[in-house]
């Protein structure tokens, strides 16, 4: 499972092979990683490929420890992190999600361009009422106004989206649990179909949730 970063036979560094993070590490494609077990990895591979131990290597050897080490930093932050890993490996699938971030909104608002955003269904007329408050909140901080029942009302909405915001976070990893018997293969869902049941759920609550962390980001803006 594992990729090879070192010889067996003189332990010289290897020229990096195009592997995902998850062999990078010798994990098998599970969402429940052991982060305290990447951890131990991550450090042990670091101190292996320190530039300090290929200082007097030849110039292969160096660029190879380098390649690696790069590899190395970008498969720990990607894996431990859960959101990432998720994504990671929905990539891994061949499954994208929304364009939802923050980049994505400044590039909109930069080319004039329609970001792609769709509403999730379960908050279509959640959002229809907070967007008007919003827009009567920034109207109002135009003309230099102030109400204190609009932020009271917008506090509360504030407040009821980042309950959901954490709710969606234990569904995503309920969705993780069923991933990873599907990987073990001993689960009615191993089956192909099954698998992509599982990976349409995980994208549609990421979506959620990205939506809503971006809804929220702009109710703070607002209210600022």
């Amino acid at each position: 499972m594992r990729a090879v970063h070192f010889c067996s036979s003189c332990g010289k560094v290897q020229p990096p092979v195009p592997v995902d993070y998850f062999t990078f590490f010798g994990f098998p494609r599970k969402l429940n990683l052991d982060v305290a077990e990447l951890e131990k990895e991550f450090y042990a591979l670091s101190r292996r490929l320190h530039p300090d131990v290929f200082a007097q290597a030849n110039a292969e050897e160096r660029s190879w420890s380098l390649e690696q080490g790069s590899m190395l930093n970008d498969a720990y932050r990607t894996l431990k992190d859960p959101i990432k890993r998720t994504e990671y490996l929905l990539r891994l699938e061949g499954v994208e999600l929304e364009e939802q971030s923050k980049q994505a909104t400044e590039k909109a608002r930069a080319t004039g361009e329609l970001k792609k955003q769709v509403v999730p269904p379960d908050l279509l007329e959640e959002v229809f009422e907070l967007n008007m408050h919003l827009e009567e909140l920034r109207g109002q901080k135009k003309m230099g106004e102030d109400d204190p029942a609009l932020l009271e009302e917008i506090g509360k909405a504030k407040l009821s989206l980042e309950e959901k915001y954490d709710a969606l976070l234990t569904e995503l990893k309920t969705e993780w649990k069923e991933w990873d018997k599907s990987v073990d293969g001993g689960a009615a869902n191993a089956t192909e179909e099954g698998r992509r049941k599982i990976l349409a759920k995980m994208l549609d609550v990421l979506n959620r949730r990205n939506y809503v962390r971006n809804l929220v980001r702009d109710m703070n803006e607002a209210m600022e």
